[in-house]
């Protein structure tokens, strides 16, 4: 059948989620934002340069390899990683955060000179009142480190991403002077951040459109608007996509959503509902591996229940939900099955649907567990293999199911 006749899909009818018409860019942080976890640690060199590999086969355009002016171990390792993506000629980009002050942005300028490539300066201020009030810092002084701030990475030949902390919370005649000052001194892209989980997505779209107003009115069309989120309120992903919606080109997150406090946007769940979407046709069948060895060397464990790549996303133990999709494996239906009882198919992540065996299971969980790995299901074995199952209390694992099949076969022999 026409999988179209097997899924009423509601998502197209109304208010529809249009594909936007520019391409959306995404700019991976793990390796700076996510690092600023006080839960984490930091990977080796050698795990970072295994994850910006992982980045480049996800299609992901730029990555923050570092805030260089934090000290000489950021610095090491900024340099090598900038030195990868030339030596490894992958296609990622790199970028890197500093503060509005010529001492950050130097160790970039060194870095991307001895890479010989251009590395993108993030530079940022905080620019909502409350944080203005707390650093004591009025306008006049952040315009003026903005402007030179700017102006030094330009004149040094390097693009420019002008960040605002907090900008959710700022109001709009500082952020006007911020970003025009921005702009007029170079700046080829706006970041909007919502650094402390803040805004709703109908908060995204009103700075979204202030900003492209701000940019329509100097008179730099060109310029790009980059959406930077946390996810403290639970709405980091639903917010990103609003900020696309509203027309930022380029978007921000972490694997697993690792960073500070509850952390930042998880790229991975934004990167599979704009596939969903129909948005970005990026291959992601690395995420697992991305999302695992972010995992493994951060120390940050992804809950079992983790959207897509947890380890129960595409498992099941229910019988009236694994009898569906056994059904529909039976049917020769790999796309039936990878749908009939799952919103995102687990083949476009590299995952399959997997029936497992425990007290709230059927006997066709059994039996179907037996086909799978070759073993014939008798019925003396499958009635073992069931009392075994509703005598506990959780899901059984492959070595305890194998062990009542083998203590059955030694006895009827």
């Amino acid at each position: 059948m026409d999988p179209r006749e097997l899924i009423y899909d509601w998502n197209e009818h109304g208010e529809q989620y249009e594909r936007p018409p520019f391409r959306i860019q995404f700019d991976d942080e793990t390796l700076r934002d996510g690092l600023q976890s006080p839960s984490v640690r930091s990977p080796s060199i050698e795990d970072k340069i295994r994850l910006l590999h992982l980045m480049d086969r996800l299609g992901i355009d730029t990555a923050d390899i570092g805030l260089p002016g934090a000290g000489p171990h950021v610095e090491r390792d900024v340099e090598r990683l900038a030195k990868e993506i030339v030596d490894a000629r992958l296609r990622i980009a790199a970028n890197c955060a500093a503060r509005t002050l010529e001492r950050d942005i130097r160790p970039i300028v060194n870095a991307s000179q001895k890479a010989g490539i251009p590395i993108e300066v993030c530079t940022f201020i905080g620019s909502s009142p409350i944080r203005q009030y707390a650093e004591d810092w009025p306008l006049e002084r952040m315009l003026k480190h903005t402007r030179e701030a700017v102006s030094f990475a330009v004149r040094e030949g390097l693009p420019v991403m002008y960040v605002t902390e907090d900008t959710v919370r700022a109001h709009p005649d500082t952020l006007r002077a911020l970003f025009t000052a921005a702009i007029e001194a170079g700046a080829s892209r706006l970041c909007l951040c919502d650094t402390v989980g803040h805004v709703m997505p109908s908060g995204v779209r009103n700075l979204v459109h202030f900003a492209r107003k701000v940019i329509r009115d100097c008179g730099r069309p060109d310029v790009g608007i980059d959406w930077h989120g946390h996810n403290d309120r639970g709405l980091a992903v639903i917010n990103t996509i609003a900020a696309i919606r509203a027309g930022a080109s380029r978007v921000h997150g972490c694997a697993i959503g690792i960073g500070e406090r509850v952390g930042n946007t998880p790229l991975d769940q934004v990167l599979v509902n704009l596939r969903l979407f129909g948005w970005i046709d990026n291959d992601l069948t690395a995420l697992p591996e991305y999302c695992e060895l972010t995992s493994r060397t951060t120390g940050v464990e992804i809950p079992p229940n983790y959207p897509v790549v947890g380890r129960d996303a595409f498992r099941t133990g229910t019988g009236v939900h694994a009898a569906a999709v056994i059904k529909a494996f039976r049917k020769g239906e790999d796309w039936l099955a990878d749908r009939v009882y799952s919103g995102v198919p687990a083949s476009l992540v590299g995952r399959r649907q997997e029936i497992e065996v425990g007290p709230m299971s059927g006997e066709s969980n059994v039996v179907f567990w037996m086909e799978q790995r070759s073993i014939e299901p008798t019925p003396e074995r499958v009635r073992a293999v069931f009392e075994r199952a509703k005598s506990v209390d959780r899901v059984l694992e492959d070595d305890e199911i194998l062990a009542v099949i083998r203590a059955l076969d030694e006895t009827t022999v």
